[in-house]
């Protein structure tokens, strides 16, 4: 009776309305926040299916381009092997031997286009040089020889005809000391490969959140707090590359394709690998994958 006088009755009735409004609003919000990160989560799904398929993609487009005539549909590799270390500098000594008269020994490096130089040395077997590129492609006028070598570290393009094969080993592992990073969202490693073994002389580790989930983190939080700390990870990275610059001439860079475009300038060469592990075990085979020539029998 008192509270009606007041004219407080009211107020209370409306104090219970907006409580039970907040309290709806409240509800929709969880369940709103529950829906994105359902989406969220699908979304990262979806990317990861359409990376399947995209590889798949490029894998059949690269079978369609290499059955797109019934010659070359005939036409396959006599044998293919990947080279490293002994079996690597065994192969290249080898075709270092090779003489022959003058203008006997054909050298191409090639990219995406095939020179008309390339097509007469190979005849019909440029196919397959196509298929290897970009590569390293060699041939005698009597067809004793007939290869192609993804190198790692290949020069400009050129072709040419001499007396011997024109190959330098720099091409295929290094000759002096050289610094190598392997760059992940959380890890870094950086040692010295010196052609036979590479030594670790420092890494950074850092605790990047993992794919959003249902709970805690709104989509829009997430993703800045994840960007700020792996941005904060390669900013440390980078500090640690910087502090390690005198251990040895020139610098390759390997790792996450999403975080090797903050080392390109930096680099003289960027080359995604896939390399898991801790930092000592994933850095020596990110040295090996990258190092890795692959041979093709033409």
């Amino acid at each position: 009776m008192l509270d009606e006088l007041l004219g407080r009755a009211k107020l209370k009735a409306r104090i219970e309305e907006l409580e039970e409004e907040k309290h709806h609003l409240e509800r929709r919000a969880e369940a709103e926040e529950e829906r994105r990160a359902e989406a969220v989560k699908d979304r990262q799904e979806a990317e990861a299916e359409v990376n399947r398929l995209e590889d798949r993609i490029t894998e059949l487009e690269d079978r369609v381009s290499r059955l797109g005539g019934d010659d070359e549909a005939k036409l396959d590799y006599r044998g293919t092997e990947d080279l490293f270390g002994e079996r690597r500098d065994e192969i290249l000594s080898r075709l270092e031997s090779f003489s022959t008269g003058p203008e006997g020994a054909f050298s191409a490096v090639v990219g995406d286009d095939i020179p008309d130089e390339v097509a007469d040395a190979f005849g019909d077997r440029s196919a397959l040089v196509r298929r290897a590129a970009p590569c390293l492609c060699l041939t005698d006028d009597a067809g004793l020889v007939s290869v192609a070598l993804d190198a790692p570290t290949l020069p400009e393009e050129f072709a040419t005809w001499n007396d011997e094969f024109r190959l330098e080993r720099s091409w295929f592992t290094p000759e002096e000391p050289v610094r190598v990073a392997l760059v992940r969202s959380d890890l870094f490693a950086v040692g010295v490969y010196d052609g036979e073994s590479v030594t670790l002389v420092d890494e950074v580790e850092s605790d990047v959140m993992n794919a959003h989930s249902k709970g805690g983190f709104s989509q829009g939080r997430f993703e800045r707090r994840r960007d700020e700390q792996v941005e904060n990870h390669l900013d440390r990275a980078k500090d640690a590359l910087a502090a390690h610059e005198a251990a040895a001439d020139g610098l390759v860079v390997l790792g996450e394709r999403t975080v090797l475009g903050d080392f390109r300038t930096m680099a003289d060469h960027v080359a995604t690998v896939d390399a898991s592990g801790d930092p000592e075990d994933a850095l020596r085979a990110a040295v090996r994958e990258f190092w890795t020539t692959r041979l093709y029998c033409l």
